[in-house]
């Protein structure tokens, strides 16, 4: 919102300069965007009157003019503007006077003429030309004053950047009452006073919905229309960035700028029998005062006579019920509109206009008969005409209701922290415009009709600190009571997402939604779940895998040149296969990874190698050291995994996710080639565990290997927990170090090699008992999966 701080003073006149009002808005949270001056600086330009107007002796285009600007004689001046003439009051740019652009002016000769001075066009003192040729003045302006004082010139434009919880700061009386609270001081009101009646004539007014609960209206006569803006209501538009229409246009304007409520003037006889609020028919058509036709909907506010829409309430007015040259009377109105039934229709027809911005954040319901009494004295004042009674038909019940807030000293202090007076707390509440009852160390406060962003004794305390001033807070060490719980381990996001871009691997942050096409492709079996009004076709559906965002990122990558690429991704991944309605809905958070090209980056010591299932299942295996989750595998029957080099992962015997490749049909559907693919449920790998140390032997270890020839078809992780559970205490560790097929093996079995660590605690171990140990595993095997020893 731009503002004149030359009108501002006029209400409240602090003793501050420019610079400090500016950051005093600033810190009271109306932000200033920007100062900008009225004009350009210049000197040396006064208000002159045209004497004398004659023809050039040399030149067909030139005048030589005589000018009085208050001087003891008048000054010559060859002048070339078309409007130039006996009587006007222009401009007049003395000898000595710089102008904007560093422009001097200086005594010399126009074709053999002396001239001393120049008379000035709008655009020469840094203002808007509006004609060709000198800007002409009012008669009665002052011969000989600076015309910087007499036009105001060295006044600024305050932009301020409104939030949308300050609706009533869309008004200069918003922003007065603001510095009046900050400054102590008073706001100066203009006086209104009503116009009265003399018309017996009302316009019948029905409200026929609760999109408004307060609507005002009154019929004026014989206006002249012939009257023209004042200057001075010019000057306050047109630096608040409005452009000048017609008079009871610009008088609307300029109370809308004042008092910050909207206002609108109908042609009275173009309107058909009685007024009325309404909801818009479906699919009934308006023209607008722009000239666009706009098709509505049920849930569109109208103002209606007894045969059809005349605007859009509380955004714009119809344009067959505008004022015109040939308009003989007017009905005015001012009205109260529930912000919530305003709300994002304007936007819906591509328009923001001043009326919906400010009935968008909620204007003061008490201000509608105001205004109206405001708008009624201006056109008196300015054009005359005979007024009619004030309409008024109002809903009260629907009117919004200022409730009580209770605040108590201690929740201020308990808030912020430090100590403020209780009188300082008093006075700026009630200069902000609430109603306070103080009793012993609590406030009643109930907040006046035009600020709805007051409710809880939170706003209060809001309010208190802002008008003390946020460069006033006390700094203090926080005092906190801490009771320490039992220490535990805890494997945090942030390290499971550090340890999985230290394998090289970098995040992606995706939607939630997928190509249900694609999650087909994934898996045939799932029925995707829709999305009623989706951002993109490509975004159509609840993703069940991670996998279906992170292939389009790879795919992406794949078609820029881009060779190796490595993704993961923390996110959520949707179980509804088994919800029968949408509370059954599972939102898993879930760790994917893909990677696509060789094991490592190209270099010059070592030859690209491409990544097999080992290498992948080992990042998988650092990952889930890092959270000390221990776990199996087994083979996994997911239909987009190879079959020979995919594993479900397991913990406690419950599957937490898989790993492996995807299905070369899948990789040649994609069109992506070799691509390594897991999901982990991210509970699973952030488990909290506590940390058990057990002391390290001090007495020397003994490793025994076995190979086996057996079964082809029984798993190693099979036979390694047999091993573990037949070789009791002493057996401290084993793992698999050779796996060998071929010549001297016979078809369908294989030698599998494994090492045994034995080891105890507190003594040596004797060969008797490893040898014991030993031969339990091997009888142990023997039986159970027929293995026999393989001679070395």
């Amino acid at each position: 919102m731009k503002i004149s701080e030359n009108w501002l003073r006029t209400w409240v006149n602090p003793p501050v300069d420019s610079d400090t009002l500016a950051d005093q808005l600033t810190m009271l949270g109306l932000e200033i965007d920007d100062v900008l001056p009225v004009a350009k600086p210049f000197s040396g330009v006064v208000v002159g009157e045209v004497l004398t107007v004659e023809q050039h002796p040399d030149a067909d285009r030139l005048r030589v003019t005589t000018v009085n600007v208050g001087q003891d004689e008048a000054l010559q001046i060859v002048c070339g503007a078309p409007n130039v003439r006996v009587g006007l009051r222009v401009p007049v740019a003395l000898v000595g006077a710089v102008l904007p652009g560093d422009f001097k002016i200086k005594k010399g000769k126009l074709r053999g003429v002396a001239s001393h001075g120049m008379l000035c066009g709008a655009s020469e003192i840094d203002l808007e030309d509006k004609i060709d040729g000198l800007l002409e003045l009012p008669v009665d302006a002052p011969i000989g004053v600076n015309i910087r004082d007499y036009l105001s010139l060295d006044d600024q434009v305050l932009d301020i950047s409104i939030t949308p919880n300050r609706g009533d700061c869309f008004s200069l009386r918003g922003i007065a009452r603001e510095v009046g609270v900050i400054n102590q001081l008073a706001v100066s009101t203009p006086e209104i006073k009503d116009v009265a009646s003399i018309l017996n004539e009302e316009k019948a007014v029905e409200l026929a919905t609760d999109g408004t609960a307060r609507y005002l209206g009154r019929v004026v006569r014989n206006i002249d229309f012939n009257a023209v803006t004042p200057d001075w209501m010019v000057q306050v538009l047109q630096r608040s960035g409005i452009r000048t229409h017609s008079l009871l246009v610009d008088i609307t304007n300029y109370v809308l700028l004042e008092l910050g409520q909207p206002m609108h003037a109908f042609d009275l006889d173009k309107i058909a029998g009685k007024v009325t609020v309404r909801q818009a028919k479906q699919d009934e058509q308006l023209i607008l005062l722009n000239e666009q036709t706009v098709k509505l909907s049920s849930d569109i506010m109208v103002i209606a006579d007894d045969e059809k829409a005349l605007a859009l309430a509380g955004i714009m007015g119809g344009f067959e019920s505008r004022v015109t040259e040939d308009t003989k009377a007017i009905f005015l109105e001012s009205a109260f509109f529930d912000p919530l039934a305003i709300a994002g229709r304007a936007r819906r027809f591509g328009l923001h206009t001043d009326s919906s911005q400010r009935y968008e954040r909620g204007v003061d319901f008490e201000l509608p008969l105001q205004a109206m009494q405001r708008a009624s004295q201006l056109i008196q004042e300015i054009a005359g005409g005979e007024f009619g009674p004030i309409t008024i038909v109002q809903k009260t019940e629907n009117l919004p209701k200022r409730t009580q807030i209770y605040l108590e000293y201690t929740q201020v202090k308990a808030l912020l922290g430090y100590d403020i007076a209780q009188d300082f707390i008093t006075d700026a509440l009630m200069r902000l415009g609430c109603d306070v009852v103080t009793q012993n160390d609590t406030w009643t406060v109930t907040p006046p009709s035009y600020r709805y962003d007051l409710v809880i004794y939170q706003d209060l305390i809001e309010e208190i600190v802002r008008i003390h001033g946020y460069d006033h807070i006390e700094v203090a060490l926080p005092k906190i009571d801490v009771a320490l719980s039992r220490y535990q381990d805890q494997f945090e996001l942030t390290q499971l997402r550090q340890t999985v871009v230290t394998l090289g691997y970098q995040e992606a942050i995706s939607f939630s939604f997928a190509d249900a096409k694609l999650e087909k492709q994934l898996n045939p079996s799932v029925q995707p779940l829709m999305l009623a009004n989706p951002i993109s076709s490509d975004l159509a559906a609840m993703r069940s895998t991670l996998l279906s965002s992170l292939i389009p990122c790879v795919q992406y990558n794949l078609n820029r040149q881009q060779n190796r690429v490595r993704f993961f991704e923390l996110g959520l991944r949707f179980d509804y296969q088994n919800a029968s309605h949408l509370d059954e809905l599972k939102q898993i958070p879930t760790l994917a990874m893909i990677a696509v090209g060789s094991l490592t980056p190209e270099q010059w010591h070592a030859k690209p190698q491409n990544m097999d299932f080992f290498d992948f299942k080992g990042e998988i295996e650092e990952i889930l050291a890092a959270g000390r989750v221990n776990v199996t595998y087994e083979r996994s029957e997911r239909v987009w995994l190879h079959p020979g080099q995919s594993a479900e992962i397991l913990l406690n015997g419950q599957s937490i996710g898989y790993l492996g490749r995807l299905h070369p049909s899948l990789e040649s559907d994609l069109d992506l080639g070799v691509t390594w693919v897991a999901e982990l449920d991210q509970s699973a790998v952030l488990q909290t565990y506590v940390s058990n140390f057990t002391e390290l032997s001090r007495f020397p270890s003994v490793r025994r290997d076995i190979a086996l020839l057996i079964d082809d078809k029984i798993t190693v992780k099979d036979i390694q927990q047999l091993i573990i559970n037949t070789g009791g205490e002493l057996l401290d560790s084993t793992w698999l170090f050779d796996v060998y097929t071929g010549q001297g093996v016979e078809k369908g079995k294989r030698s599998l090699a494994f090492a045994l660590l034995w080891q105890h605690p507190s003594r040596t171990l004797e060969d008797a008992e490893i040898k014991l140990g030993m031969d339990q595993i091997i009888n142990v095997l023997e039986s159970t999966y027929q293995a026999t020893l393989r001679a070395s």
